[in-house]
This record gives C-alpha cells, sequence and structure tokens, in this order.
C-alpha cells in the first residue's frame, strides 16, 4: 500500500481560549489554558492518519530539537499510527506556537518555529525512497521554502503528485509552481500570491487563472464560512493537466465552482484548514474527483471546528461517515 507522505511542521501549541482576543497593550484575564501537540505539518499527518480507510497509512518527515517537546512529538506520531521520519537538532528547540482564542472560535497564532527552521534538503535526503514511493506528497511553508521545492522536485520527477498549502502566507519561487499538482491557499494566501482579492467564485476564478497560468495542475481555494472553490471540479488525483489545444479550451471555458460549507457552531477554527488539507489529501489519494474531495474534507473541517484544540479536534474516519 503507498502512503501519503507529509512533510512539514510540528510545533506544541499552548492555547488561551477567553470571551476576546487582547489588543496591543491590552490585559484580558480569565480564560482557560490548553497545552496541544499542533504545527500544521503534524496536523495534517494526523488528519491523513485519522481519515485514511487503513492504518499506517502516513508518513512524516519533521525536524524536531532535543527535548521533551521533541521526544513526545514521536511517542504521539505512533500513536495516531503516523511512521515518524524525525530529524533531531541539537541546537535549536523544538517548534511551539502561542494561541489566543475568542468566544466565536477566531483565533491570533504566533510561532516559533524552532527546529523546523533549519530543516534541509540533506536531513530529508534520508528519506527520498519514501517521497519518491508515495501516493502523494503534502506540503506547507513552516519550513524552509527550499526544502519543499526540493522535496518537490523529488516527487515531481518520480511521478508522485504534489499537494502544496501556502500557509503561512509568502511570496512562492517561480520554479516550485510547475512542481505543484494541487495548491490549496485560503482568500488572504489567494490574494498574496496571484494579486487578485478572493471574496467570491468569480474572483476566485481569477485568482485560479493566475496560479493555472504559472504551471500550477489544479487549485483549490479554501473561503473560511463561504465554501470552497474548485478550478477543476472533476480532476482526479494525478498530473492530469490539459496540453496543446485542449490546454486553450481549458482556459476559454473554466469549469470551476463554488462549494457552500456546512454552518455549524465553531468553537475553536485552529487546525480547520489543516483538518481540510489532510482529509483533501486522503479523497485525492483514493481516486476521488476534486468535488468529492472537497465534501470529505468539508465534512472533516466543520466537526473540527467544534471541538477545542489542534489534533486533538481531528476527527476519525468513522465520524465522516
Amino acid at each position: 500500500m503507498k502512503k501519503i507522505v507529509v512533510l512539514g511542521s510540528t510545533n506544541t501549541d499552548m492555547v488561551i481560549a477567553g470571551k476576546k482576543i487582547p489588543v496591543p497593550g491590552e490585559t484580558v484575564c480569565g480564560g482557560s489554558f490548553l497545552m496541544n501537540p499542533g504545527g500544521k505539518g503534524a496536523n495534517q499527518a494526523v488528519a491523513v492518519a485519522r481519515l485514511s480507510a487503513k492504518k499506517g497509512a502516513c508518513i512524516f518527515i519533521a525536524k524536531v530539537g532535543d527535548d521533551l517537546f521533541g521526544r513526545e512529538t514521536a511517542t504521539r506520531l505512533r500513536r495516531d499510527g503516523i511512521l515518524p521520519r524525525l530529524v533531531v537538532d541539537r541546537k535549536e528547540a523544538s517548534g511551539t506556537a502561542l494561541i489566543l482564542v475568542d468566544s466565536k472560535g477566531q483565533n491570533v497564532i504566533s510561532v516559533a518555529l524552532g527546529a523546523n527552521g533549519t530543516l534541509s534538503p540533506k536531513d530529508v535526503t534520508p528519506f527520498r525512497k519514501d517521497i519518491e514511493g508515495a501516493a502523494a506528497l503534502v506540503m506547507q511553508l513552516e519550513t524552509p521554502l527550499k526544502t519543499v521545492e526540493w522535496a518537490a522536485k523529488v516527487a515531481h520527477d518520480a511521478g508522485v503528485p504534489v499537494i502544496l498549502n501556502p500557509a503561512p502566507a509568502q511570496k512562492l519561487p517561480k520554479s516550485l509552481y510547475p512542481l505543484v499538482d494541487w495548491i490549496t491557499p485560503n482568500e488572504t494566501e489567494a490574494e498574496l500570491l496571484t494579486g487578485v482579492k478572493v471574496v467570491d467564485a468569480a474572483s476566485a476564478a481569477k485568482a485560479t487563472a493566475v496560479l493555472k497560468k504559472r504551471g500550477v495542475g489544479h487549485v483549490v481555494i479554501t473561503m473560511g464560512s463561504k465554501g470552497a472553490y474548485c478550478g477543476d471540479i472533476t480532476a482526479p488525483c494525478g498530473r492530469l493537466r490539459p496540453m496543446g489545444k485542449q490546454a486553450g479550451r481549458a482556459e476559454r471555458e473554466p469549469s470551476g465552482r463554488l462549494y457552500p460549507c456546512r454552518k455549524v457552531k465553531a468553537v475553536d477554527c485552529v487546525a480547520a484548514g489543516d483538518t481540510f488539507n489532510g482529509a483533501f489529501a486522503v479523497a485525492l489519494a483514493e481516486g476521488r474527483t476534486c468535488a468529492d474531495a472537497i465534501a470529505f474534507a468539508q465534512k472533516a473541517s466543520a466537526i473540527s471546528v467544534t471541538r477545542p484544540g489542534a489534533q486533538s479536534s481531528v476527527p476519525f474516519r468513522k465520524e465522516i461517515k
């Protein structure tokens, strides 16, 4: 069985949930404190593991410090059936994140990357065969861009679909776009990458066109409570990019659509995007179309926002059914 490889960050989240998020210079008392495992990479790996049809479906590549948080990370990953490929940094501490959540479930997050920020291509080279034999490679941007691009090139050359969640938002090198089969920005990230302010299906289609012109295979833009826009609603997992005359027709006749999301009472939105991306990767790897993958991912993320915490909020496959 081919496994989904997730390459990315792992953090320990320190969360205070209160009535409101303080503005600069303000102190807000009250609320509750939680310490949870997090990091966009680890969150997505947990989502892949829990939402896959079979156990042992995920390999996670990351870098941790030589400390308590790093050692606990390996234990937690194995508990979820994830195969950890962890590099230990003897100088940097494991990544941490400070998160404030208000009564409406909105949050602000400050991340100390620590060892995540030193993950290099040299660190990942021992796991090259894992990437080349994967069902898909999933990445985010809490690790160095040079490592993300290196891994994307390895996967691309091996015919492995590359799924990039470009978060936190930052500019990407032009050379990375053609290596990406699926890119999944939210509205803010899509605007930063394309210059198009995404507010509805029409603007999402314009942003999608920009990204595809740069060489990306397929685009999904998550739009919070508005839902998710899929630029290729019938596309399955893989490098199925229209060529020649078909490419021209695809540009003239976009097949995109905005899929509304389920309305739920949000408690904590911290890992909603990561849950969506992990679920989306699982569905694509199972051969579902983009439309079906979005439906599966929306169900998973809808459940996650009704629960506090990052990885603790990620549902299991049986809950989706």
